[in-house]
């Protein structure tokens, strides 16, 4: 999906490539100049020498990858991460020319050539990833820029942070091989400031110490920081951090949300496509969840489930209009939601409405419907599908 800028999203007569506007049902509004200003304001939290990283993974969570990279890059991220090969391929033939690191692990020896050939750093997670690297570089020619990650707590992707040392070394001795950086990832560093949270960071810390501190003078960048980390605490920058939810403006927990100034980069906007009356006591939408208590002014918004808008959220979440909130009622369908309009006369037929986002004073953080669902908003960030027109505005 490619995105579409404008200057004024409110403005008529914009059309999408296939001829019809893209704010004809629903959309996404994604702020540039919010992703910029994100990526400054956390510039200016960095321990001095630390350079930002700026993840674009998942279609740059949701906001588009190409887009988000280059607002970053204006404001000040040095380098690029990313969870896919394909991703990482998506950027260069974007024409950006950052260094990418490939967060997942690529253990298929065409995929690791692609990455060569692309010139995106893999993560090795073991010498065996090292060797097939190895043996594709003497085959080309080329030298390979790669990173080690160390597992020391999350006990995912990485080699055991015991074994870090050794395997640094092993990888040096590989004549061509380039060991850019060694990393590792927080698990719990958006927990309270005590506790398990604060324990189990500091042990990653000292783990992770223990490893880098022997190649202090090897020309290595190491980074250990997400964007909890970086929030939380400077010890933890190191020289670089890997920054995602923060760029997109949102801190990963509620203590942290003071830490810097941030700027939500992502809007979700619907029309309403009707508006009924009915008398109490009629049920609204699959399985008739919800039956009026009284006679109802109910406005039909074209936008649902197989938008990104989870149907567990039925009935709790609501819309902004002119600054109001208007609750959802009934269930979330797959491409429409209903909302009660009662108590606002002034709504009508092809008025937008705000899902995500602000109108006026009043706004709707993805953290709102992530504490709904029992989820992350990280999670809810990165659910709306691509038949949802991205606008940048």
């Amino acid at each position: 999906m490619s995105d579409l800028f404008v200057d004024n999203p409110q403005s008529a007569g914009l059309e999408h490539q296939n001829g019809s506007d893209p704010r004809q049902r629903a959309w996404m509004e994604v702020s540039a100049q919010a992703v910029e200003s994100n990526a400054r304001a956390l510039r200016q939290l960095l321990a001095p020498g630390c350079a930002l990283m700026a993840v674009v993974k998942a279609d740059g969570y949701g906001h588009g990858a190409e887009t988000v990279a280059r607002a970053a890059i204006c404001g000040g991220a040095t380098s690029l991460g990313v969870a896919t090969l394909q991703e990482g391929i998506e950027l260069r033939r974007a024409g950006l020319e950052l260094p990418v690191l490939v967060l997942g692990n690529l253990i298929q020896v065409e995929d690791l050539r692609a990455c060569l050939h692309w010139q995106l750093m893999p993560t090795l997670s073991s010498m065996r990833e090292a060797l097939l690297c190895q043996n594709l570089a003497s085959g080309s020619g080329r030298r390979f820029a790669v990173q080690l990650k160390l597992d020391t707590g999350m006990t995912r992707l990485g080699c055991d942070w015991q074994d870090g040392s050794r395997l640094t070394q092993a990888i040096q001795q590989l004549d061509q091989l380039i060991l850019r950086g060694v990393y590792s990832h927080l698990a719990l560093a958006d927990g309270g400031p005590s506790g398990d949270a604060e324990r189990i960071t500091r042990l990653q810390q000292e783990r992770f110490e223990a490893v880098t501190r022997a190649h202090r003078s090897d020309n290595l960048q190491f980074h250990l920081a997400n964007s909890a980390g970086t929030l939380r605490d400077r010890s933890l920058h190191h020289d670089q951090v890997r920054v995602g939810l923060a760029l997109y403006g949102h801190a990963p927990s509620e203590h942290l949300n003071q830490t810097v100034p941030l700027e939500p980069a992502m809007g979700v906007k619907a029309r309403v496509s009707l508006i009924r009356d009915v008398p109490a006591g009629v049920g609204v939408s699959y399985g008739h969840r919800f039956v009026t208590s009284r006679p109802s002014r109910l406005a039909v918004v074209g936008i649902g489930y197989a938008d990104g808008v989870s149907r567990c959220l039925s009935g709790q979440i609501a819309v902004l209009h002119a600054g109001r909130r208007l609750p959802q009622v009934g269930a979330i369908t797959m491409d429409q939601l209903m909302v009660d309009a009662t108590d606002h006369p002034t709504l009508d037929v092809g008025d937008v409405v705000t899902l995500l986002g602000s109108d006026g004073d009043a706004v709707i953080h993805p953290q709102d419907w992530a504490e709904l669902s029992d989820s992350i908003p990280w999670e809810v960030l990165c659910s709306f599908k691509h038949r949802l027109p991205r606008l940048v505005v």
